[in-house]
């Protein structure tokens, strides 16, 4: 299986080649961009993507995803901002989202990367079929859009009553978009219910992967055996997909931890499980 990380574990840093070039020293061989604005200004494109994308150009490891921005501002929402939510009700703010969401794919007009991640809905959020009904409308919207520069959504399980497994395959199957697919982040698997019967249901539609611990009592983002999970199980169920998915580690940021060598000793114990 691939080895991929996602930048978040540096979201509160300004992102540079400098980083990069540790996580792959650390033994990436893809490497997924957390789209926050304090983390890499995607709408910067004469400086900070200019950057970023010489890096990619000359590093020759590819840009595996790209997650969707969470908030629109650069304090990630700490100074009143709404949260970019596709799902929402109110037709102006489902704009804005996609607005935001459509500035972070065009990071692929100058870094071509295939996947975006995609949550429905926030964290905690309540079903409604209204809520339902926006976001196949925004995702409609942004498919369109994301097609043209070569990219699919990847939509992620997450704590919510709208992004449960059956509800993102029943998503998927209303929509009938073939290209739409899942991010399956094993984390909120854990937490929420269970790996097996989570991969159960969507293991058709799996494209990449979250990969990250927790005790069940949180959503913490651990490194791979800090946690409770069970990761034998775990690497069996993702070899057995019918696409079989790069293990991609989303984890927060320590400043006591240097990611690079802790992510040689996390690729070790998934690779031996």
């Amino acid at each position: 299986m691939q080895k991929a990380i996602s930048t978040y574990v540096y979201v509160k840093e300004r992102l540079h080649p400098g980083l990069l070039d540790g996580l792959v020293r650390g033994g990436a061989q893809a490497i997924e961009i957390f789209a926050a604005r304090q983390h890499l200004d995607y709408a910067n494109r004469k400086q900070h993507v200019r950057e970023i994308a010489e890096w990619f150009r000359g590093s020759g490891v590819p840009l595996h995803s790209v997650h969707a921005p969470m908030y629109a501002d650069y304090e990630w929402g700490r100074t009143g901002a709404p949260p970019v939510n596709v799902a929402a009700t109110d037709r102006a703010a489902r704009v804005e989202a996609m607005d935001e969401i459509k500035r972070a794919l065009e990071l692929a007009e100058h870094i071509p990367f295939r996947f975006l991640i995609q949550h429905i809905g926030l964290s905690n959020e309540t079903f409604d079929d209204r809520k339902f009904e926006a976001a196949l409308t925004s995702i409609e919207h942004l498919r369109a859009f994301a097609k043209p520069l070569g990219v699919n959504i990847l939509l992620e399980n997450i704590p919510n009553e709208l992004a449960t497994p059956d509800r993102l395959v029943e998503f998927i199957h209303t929509s009938h978009f073939d290209d739409i697919g899942v991010c399956l982040d094993v984390g909120h698997a854990h937490m929420v219910s269970d790996i097996p019967a989570t991969f159960e249901i969507v293991k058709d539609h799996v494209r990449s992967t979250h990969s990250h611990d927790n005790a069940k009592d949180r959503d913490a983002h651990l490194w791979p055996g800090a946690g409770t999970i069970d990761w034998k199980q775990t690497m069996e169920l993702l070899r057995s997909a019918r696409h079989v998915p790069p293990v991609l580690l989303e984890i927060e940021g320590d400043e006591k931890v240097n990611p690079g060598e802790k992510m040689r000793e996390a690729f070790e114990r998934l690779e031996a499980a």
